[in-house]
């Protein structure tokens, strides 16, 4: 098991098994056609990265049938539009130019087009891409690599802002993706991108957190290690509660910014919670491993005293779960969703089905698992229907 950055050998430390795709819901008749593959994860002592060793090549992850939208969330529509507003103050200009790397269905893009910024985004699932394109978006439907940045000679050296949400972690190889970087940044330019926070997952015990498509989970420590091998520095870092905690990430070349104070006094902190070291992911299996038990153990209780149980949102990380805690449709009856493309299909591995947000509101159940609880205080408000009359909500992550 070698890192994806240095070449050298990682600590490997554990293993989910096999998982399938985490975005992979199938119907009843491909059930055995399934993709599997390991789900192990390691960690580099070099950068103090914490990655996926096996795992699905891209195309596989982000085809043109991929599932997920951000506009479906009103609090990321709003959080997006805040992010806009910070770094239009904090790094850009009126003829800045702009890139998203990811740039799903245009949410974040959006902003800046409404503001007349010249704009680019990337994005790989055709479905998604030509979603945004409708909206006036204007998006090159590919992955974000070296060989794709050099068609793109009006940005050249002279692009103002670089960003990317929840999308960073997704990309295997981060020495191809930094060279686009450097190929496109001004000289006082800034990539500033948003990432699932290693401590915090560390801190949640939020193994699901990790799949197919997060094949890092960053820290401070780690960004500040491979950035500085090409030639750039780290110079802010704010904790965001998107995603059940994550950390927004500013890169600037080489001293043409000043480094925020605040930069040292959190790495300190990951220093202080062993983060540079194994030692915090042997912890983390261990955590893992009793969180696993206790929570399959406390549905089998329930579902023992006659309780119907229904899951709520399937998302990706909803995979992880089911498959690593083996929790099938003999525990869950279902999962409700909203996303279009996922209704009427059945969950990656366990099979559970997956039907409508109206179906939930009509069976009534008495229990169910929120397995976006990084959404929760949008769904609960959402729902709050079935609270009222006696639902109860459950989570394998104490938030």
């Amino acid at each position: 098991m070698k890192c994806k950055i240095s070449g050298k050998k990682i600590i490997p430390f554990m293993s989910f098994g096999k998982m399938p795709m985490a975005n992979g819901f199938i119907d009843k008749k491909d059930f055995k056609k399934e993709f599997f593959y390991n789900l192990e994860v390691g960690f580099s002592l070099e950068d103090y990265l914490f990655q996926v060793n096996d795992h699905p090549k891209s195309p596989k992850i982000f085809n043109n049938k991929y599932p997920f939208y951000t506009s479906k969330s009103n609090y990321m529509i709003k959080h997006f539009k805040n992010y806009f507003i910070w770094v239009r103050k904090n790094y850009l200009n009126n003829k800045s130019k702009i890139i998203e790397i990811g740039s799903n269905d245009g949410t974040l893009l959006k902003n800046f087009k409404d503001s007349n910024f010249m704009h680019c985004g990337f994005e790989p699932s055709k479905n998604i891409a030509n979603f945004s394109k409708k909206t006036g978006i204007n998006v090159i439907s590919d992955f974000f690599n070296y060989k794709n940045t050099l068609n793109l000679k009006k940005y050249k050296y002279n692009t103002d802002l670089i960003c990317g949400a929840n999308v960073i972690s997704h990309i295997p190889n981060l020495i191809d993706l930094i060279k686009g970087i450097d190929t496109l940044l001004s000289k006082k330019g800034v990539f500033v991108f948003e990432e699932p926070y290693l401590g915090s997952m560390l801190k949640k015990i939020s193994y699901d957190q990790i799949y197919d498509a997060h094949i890092y989970m960053f820290s401070l420590l780690s960004v500040r290690s491979i950035f500085k091998k090409f030639g750039f520095d780290l110079i802010d870092a704010i904790p965001q509660i998107t995603h059940g905690g994550s950390m927004r990430y500013v890169i600037a070349r080489e001293k043409m910014r000043l480094i925020k104070p605040s930069i040292k006094k959190l790495i300190n902190k990951e220093i202080a919670l062993d983060m540079n070291k194994i030692d915090s992911c042997l912890k983390f299996k261990k955590q893992c491993n009793i969180s696993k038990k206790r929570f399959k153990k406390t549905l089998e209780n329930l579902k023992n005293k006659g309780k119907k149980i229904c899951g709520y949102a399937a998302a990706a990380k909803s995979t992880t779960v089911l498959n690593y805690c083996k929790i099938d449709s003999k525990i869950i009856d279902f999962i409700a969703d909203s996303t279009e493309e996922k209704i009427g299909k059945f969950s990656p591995g366990m099979h559970i089905p997956i039907v409508s947000i109206n179906y939930f509101k009509t069976y009534k159940p008495d229990i169910a698992v929120l397995f976006s609880w990084n959404h929760k205080k949008e769904i609960l408000e959402k729902e709050k229907n079935f609270s009222k009359t006696g639902g109860k909500w459950v989570s394998h992550v104490k938030n």
